[in-house]
């Protein structure tokens, strides 16, 4: 990590306050022993119990990608029955489709796709570059959580397993992005820039997200790659070997979309290279060292002009002309303070939940 993340601090040893802030959480929640075994197979048990006269005993929601798609693995493993939903959000690459394909297929898995509604989709998307913010994965991020919680309360399905995990995501700026499901900062970009309405397109409130499904409809997050030794690596070979799986060379790359954001988009115009938060987090873990990673980020992801080719594809797909995508892109940047939001409604529920949850 560096000084791209303007918060950032360093202690008289010279460790910066990520690496700091990860190794204290590690304590409470990254468990990659027999302490996690114990509360994995806890879990299990209770989850096996509570839910054996139906259908699904768990859902899944599958991008393809390492994380989710090791997790759809360990799952059966463990001999639970999941759901498993992907959501389509128009960028899929056909790698990514594939590899779902493997994985339902492999692991003789029930799969119901949720196709976002394109053109609000697109509508949406591109009202965000007008807007100028950082967090330019919110559009998808935001639906996809949405559908996939509202797929758990349509199927009765209480215990919801996220591939989010502390090995490969321990560290990650808060300055870099923003909350995807602040539903009012959302919206608030999307009437300032979008002209169709949001008819079809999955949507979470704050009350819906962390008061209706946590405590009315009393639905669980289960970080399953918490409690169990999850080496990226080694999670790649097995999936090749066992499922057909191929890997798309970085992380989140199984989306086009994406790969442009993290890989263009972001450092270009903001000065944030997430493979620094990705590659510190598998230092933390104990995958990686500095030299190596140190290494890696000195390749280039785009060598050249290469990175034209996803940007006129992102262009195109959006519906506008790649000088006037450019355009976009070279307009001050903006802060998504810069529009209405619930940050504070966020910190303060934060707060009484740590209290007395």
């Amino acid at each position: 990590m560096d000084t791209t993340d303007p918060k950032i601090t360093f202690d008289e040893q010279g460790n910066c306050n990520h690496c700091s802030s990860a190794l204290e959480r590690a304590k409470v929640m990254w468990f990659p022993n027999e302490e996690g075994e114990k509360k994995l197979k806890a879990t299990v048990e209770q989850i096996k119990k509570t839910q054996k006269n139906k259908e699904y005993d768990c859902i899944i929601g599958l991008s393809g990608g390492i994380d989710s798609s090791f997790l759809a693995y360990k799952v059966v493993q463990l001999g639970l029955r999941p759901l498993v939903v992907h959501i389509d959000c128009g960028w899929n690459s056909e790698l990514a489709v594939k590899n779902v394909e493997n994985i339902v297929k492999k692991l003789n898995l029930d799969l119901h796709t949720h196709v976002v509604d394109w053109q609000e989709m697109r509508d949406l998307q591109l009202a965000y570059f007008k807007a100028n913010v950082a967090n330019q994965d919110v559009p998808q991020d935001h639906a996809i959580f949405s559908a996939l919680y509202s797929y758990a309360v349509k199927k009765n399905i209480k215990y919801v397993f996220s591939g989010g995990n502390f090995a490969t995501e321990s560290i990650l700026p808060q300055s870099w992005g923003y909350n995807a499901l602040d539903f009012k900062s959302l919206k608030a970009i999307h009437n300032s820039f979008g002209f169709k309405k949001l008819k079809k397109y999955p949507k979470v409130t704050f009350f819906k997200r962390y008061i209706y499904f946590s405590y009315i409809r009393k639905m669980r997050i289960v970080r399953l790659l918490n409690l169990v030794p999850f080496n990226k690596d080694e999670a790649i070979e097995i999936m090749k070997k066992e499922l057909d799986w191929q890997y798309y060379g970085g992380k989140h790359h199984e989306s086009r979309f994406t790969k442009f954001f993290q890989a263009y988009y972001l450092p270009h115009k903001f000065g944030y290279d997430k493979r620094r938060a990705h590659l510190s987090s598998l230092i933390v873990s104990g995958q990686l060292s500095r030299e190596e990673a140190l290494k890696e980020m000195s390749v280039e992801i785009y060598p050249d002009d290469s990175y034209l080719e996803d940007m006129e594809y992102v262009a195109k797909k959006l519906g506008i002309p790649l000088k006037e995508f450019q355009d976009i892109i070279a307009m001050p940047n903006k802060s998504y303070k810069d529009y209405p939001n619930n940050e504070k409604l966020f910190e303060y529920g934060f707060k009484i939940r740590n209290k007395f949850f």
